[in-house]
């Protein structure tokens, strides 16, 4: 038109094309921190007293999943339903070095300490966050007999930050699972629901940019310390885990 308006079907017609873009030139959606969860790690002093710890609280008793080689922990798992499990990770005792990020042996009572978020292609997570910028460790491969000497394989990402307080990590570490590895969600006791997943932080802003970085859309809240927090539907109803 002459004074350079553009008519009604005109501007239809542009925002019909905007909504044909490729969904291979769309940004991806971040996915929510409930979705992301791997495996929950809740930490204990002892892992046969953590065994019992949960199963008081859900009536179902994780099962001794096997030993961590040159970390100095054991663990115990149990499934959360979907692909996502509780790991009790603890001390082990046959061991005489403890190379674990987090020192579990002088807690008190169980608590969640970090948590591992899922990849289904670790290597391009690590290229885009390299790319990014940020500082990665890995990929890394690690292994674990079971107690029926089955080995199970995974990949690891480790995310560096200075973001750890009160003995929590509030960034997780990405894990993808060997092809011809069992997920130990399908053959851990079950019975047992993850429903939800929050974390706090007194620098819940920058929490958010890492996870963000991630594609990762976490519920993250204000708080003096780090802290995990979530809730497990179980047989003996509701139950709060918290890394407080």
């Amino acid at each position: 038109m002459a004074d350079g308006s553009i008519d009604r079907r005109r501007v239809l017609e542009l925002l019909g094309a905007a909504a044909w873009v490729p969904w291979s030139a769309q940004v991806m959606a971040a996915m929510p921190a409930l979705s992301a969860v791997d495996h929950l790690l809740l930490g204990a002093a002892d892992l046969d007293r953590g065994i019992r710890w949960v199963e008081e609280r859900t009536s179902v008793r994780p099962a001794v999943g096997g030993t961590h080689p040159g970390r100095g922990t054991r663990n115990a798992l149990l499934s959360l339903g979907g692909k996502r499990y509780l790991e009790v990770i603890a001390p082990d005792p046959a061991q005489t070095t403890y190379t674990f990020q987090i020192d579990v042996r002088t807690l008190k009572e169980p608590r969640l300490i970090t948590w591992a978020a899922g990849s289904t292609d670790i290597d391009a997570l690590a290229r885009r966050a390299k790319t990014a910028g940020r500082n990665v460790i890995g990929p890394s491969d690690g292994s674990r007999a079971r107690p029926d000497g089955t080995l199970l394989r995974w990949r690891t990402l480790g995310v560096p930050s200075a973001l750890a307080t009160n003995g929590v990590e509030p960034i997780p570490f990405f894990i993808q699972w060997a092809a011809d590895s069992v997920h130990p969600s399908t053959d851990s006791p079950g019975g047992c629901t993850l429903t939800t997943f929050r974390i706090v932080h007194p620098n819940p802003a920058a929490v958010r940019a890492v996870l963000t970085a991630f594609d990762i859309d976490a519920d993250v809240q204000a708080g003096s310390a780090a802290a995990l927090h979530a809730s497990l539907t179980t047989p003996k109803g509701t139950l709060a885990l918290t890394g407080d």
